[in-house]
């Protein structure tokens, strides 16, 4: 993301778009960097909570600022608005699973519908006008990438309508509710660096599989604590009826 300002604009201007240009970049990066720390810290210590603060904060001022200013760009990103807003409406209501008590739903969980809705509205339509543009694309954006959007956007959406018919959920499912959204989230972050912006790398890395490696890790790590989140529990509830059933013997 380039912001250019006019030649002859005022100097303010100039140092207000440069200001916006580092917070997007520092606020990525430092994101990126928080949501691989949390990932791999202990779920609820110390470290995991402030490296996840440091990643709520970091990842709302990079999504606010790419999804607000992508349209004004000299060549509109379209695909940006969408994941701008795609990031922080994960990032937002996996912070506030976290933070919500057991049980309990708000007006916040009622917008998060209506906002995740919009995105897989927003998605169909990018779809539909990159395939029926001369190009086949909006931009240089094919239609598959906004596929992803709104696959992503219908099951975040599916989730919050059957938590809102639920009146909330607790324990292990809303840890999981957490851990899949802020994952994702930092997926389509690492994926925007890693990926999106090669041309500012070294040539030997452009084009490297490597790349794909931090892009696709968080998944990967999601994965494995959702299984750990999910199954945990069942087995020590097993293990817990095996205690119980095994016969007592006096000696």
């Amino acid at each position: 993301m380039i912001l250019h300002v006019t030649a002859g604009s005022s100097w303010w201007l100039f140092a207000a778009a440069n200001l916006i240009l580092f917070l997007h970049i520092a606020g990525g990066t430092v994101g990126i960097i928080s949501g691989g720390v949390a990932l791999l810290s202990r779920k609820g210590g110390r470290r995991h909570r402030v490296a996840g603060t440091i990643f709520l904060v970091s990842m709302l001022i990079m999504a606010t600022i790419g999804a607000a200013t992508s349209p004004f760009l000299p060549v509109p990103s379209m695909p940006n608005v969408v994941a701008g807003t795609l990031t922080f409406y994960l990032v937002a209501t996996g912070w506030v699973a976290i933070r919500r008590e057991d049980g309990r739903i708000g007006r916040f969980e009622k917008g998060g519908l209506g906002v995740a809705l919009g995105i897989v509205a927003a998605g169909i339509i990018f779809i539909l006008m990159a395939m029926n543009s001369p190009t086949g694309r909006i931009g240089k954006t094919p239609p598959q990438a906004f596929y992803v959007f709104a696959l992503v956007g219908a099951i975040a959406a599916a989730g919050d309508l059957k938590m809102i018919l639920r009146g909330g959920i607790s324990g292990s499912a809303r840890i999981a509710r957490h851990l899949w959204r802020m994952s994702v989230a930092l997926t389509i972050a690492s994926g925007s660096f890693f990926l999106g912006q090669q041309r500012i790398m070294p040539a030997y890395m452009r084009g490297s599989p490597w790349l794909f490696v931090p892009v696709f890790a968080p998944l990967l790590l999601m994965v494995f604590w959702l299984i750990r989140v999910r199954l945990m529990p069942w087995f020590k509830s097993q293990r817990f009826q095996r205690r119980k059933t095994v016969p007592q013997f006096s000696q």
